[in-house]
């Protein structure tokens, strides 16, 4: 059959040509906003998303010698969910929020009978439904992170620093369309707009 053992491959991400300067753009937008609203470590918090596979297949398989795309059972569709993990620039980490495939809370989140769970709640993790059949975040599932866990670690840091109550803050975050959707922005801006969003610039994630 001409096959070898190969490994999977994947589209790999891109790096813009102008990462140098698109990068640096951001960190001076990023030190502008820091000095001129006189915002504390403590109150700047990078978020990201993470794949988590529950079920982990192997990397390689068997396709025709000389194959420039071998797909692999277990790397494409998967069974897994979204976790958000977040820390301040001081150091301090936030609850995670993971998310889930599903509508319906009672079929796809973990169990409230589960090992821990009690304890996780009381760390203040939490659980969400994408309320679409990807594990994907969502408008919904980033506006419970804000409101569940950004802004409850916002306010009590706020106090703790003894700063007054509308204190701006800042959330960095990628690129992904929810994040920089008009949706989530505008309604970030009505709800609490003393959060102020920074990007990432698309394709440096890794720089």
């Amino acid at each position: 059959l001409r096959w070898s053992f190969r490994r999977a491959t994947k589209a790999a991400q891109v790096t813009p040509k102008d990462a140098p300067e698109v990068t640096k753009r951001a960190f001076l937008r990023m030190a502008c906003t820091i000095r001129d609203e006189q915002i504390p470590p403590a109150l700047v918090i990078n978020a990201d998303q993470t794949q988590v596979v529950l079920a982990q297949g192997t990397k390689a398989s068997y396709a025709e010698t000389g194959s420039k795309q071998v797909d692999v059972v277990g790397q494409t569709e998967k069974r897994a969910f979204t976790l958000m993990l977040s820390a301040s620039q001081s150091g301090e980490a936030l609850p995670f929020q993971a998310i889930y495939a599903g509508k319906d809370p009672r079929r796809s989140l973990p169990k409230p009978t589960s090992s821990a769970y009690d304890e996780l709640i009381s760390l203040g993790h939490r659980f969400d439904v994408s309320q679409t059949s990807n594990y994907w975040a969502t408008q919904t599932t980033m506006r419970h992170y804000v409101s569940h866990i950004a802004v409850p670690y916002f306010q009590r840091k706020i106090k703790e620093l003894g700063l007054p109550e509308n204190q701006r803050c800042i959330l960095y975050l990628d690129v992904w369309s929810v994040h920089r959707s008009a949706e989530f922005r505008t309604w970030l801006r009505k709800t609490y707009p003393w959060i102020l969003l920074q990007y990432c610039p698309g394709g440096c994630t890794s720089l």
